[in-house]
């Protein structure tokens, strides 16, 4: 099918079309957007039903901003990893197996999570071995510094700091893996 048939047969909502473009003919290309959001395994058949309700809500309007001037797929993974980002915190809560814990009174104990968290990051900001990546998490997550600023003070681009920081997370999230994992 073109690319053109596709859209047009989920935009009249073909069960069996819209079942084999998601869960076959997307799926490689989802699961690996949802490897690279998500440090952690998510519910495929979850993820995409949000990814779905979003793209046909008002009338498919996002999908029919599909304009065919790349192909289906590569709109797909732009979209599907805008979504996913901007949705991962909603997503965690949704697909969260971890039972909620009760909110805590005391701020004095709060005070030493965050502080043994802090000390706790920093020090897997130390194991990384890309020190460019650690300087941006540090000034990026830690300082909360703006990315606009950060980018200008190191001279790039904000784009850049972006994919930077990006790929600085998904290091870190290795690392911490393997250090709780296994005592690294």
């Amino acid at each position: 099918m073109t690319d053109q048939e596709i859209v047009q047969e989920l935009l009249s909502h073909d069960n069996a079309v819209t079942h084999r473009f998601f869960f076959k003919d997307c799926r490689p290309l989802l699961l690996s957007i949802l490897r690279n959001v998500f440090p952690y395994p998510v519910n495929y058949e979850e993820c995409v039903n949000a990814l779905y309700e979003y793209l046909m809500e008002n009338n498919a309007a996002k999908l029919r901003s599909f304009s065919f001037r790349c192909s289906l797929f590569q709109w797909m993974k732009v979209v599907a990893t805008r979504f996913f980002i901007a949705h991962r915190n909603a997503m965690i809560q949704e697909f969260s197996n971890e039972p909620e814990t009760p909110v805590k009174e005391d701020i004095s104990s709060d005070a030493g999570r965050i502080m043994s968290d802090r000390m706790d990051a920093l020090m897997l900001l130390n194991m990384l071995p890309n020190k460019r990546y650690a300087d941006a998490l540090r000034h990026l997550i830690l300082n909360d510094e703006d990315p606009e600023s950060y980018a200008k003070s190191i001279g790039t681009s904000v784009d850049n700091i972006y994919n930077i920081k990006k790929r600085a997370i998904s290091a870190l999230a290795k690392i911490a893996y393997k250090y709780y994992s296994y005592g690294y």
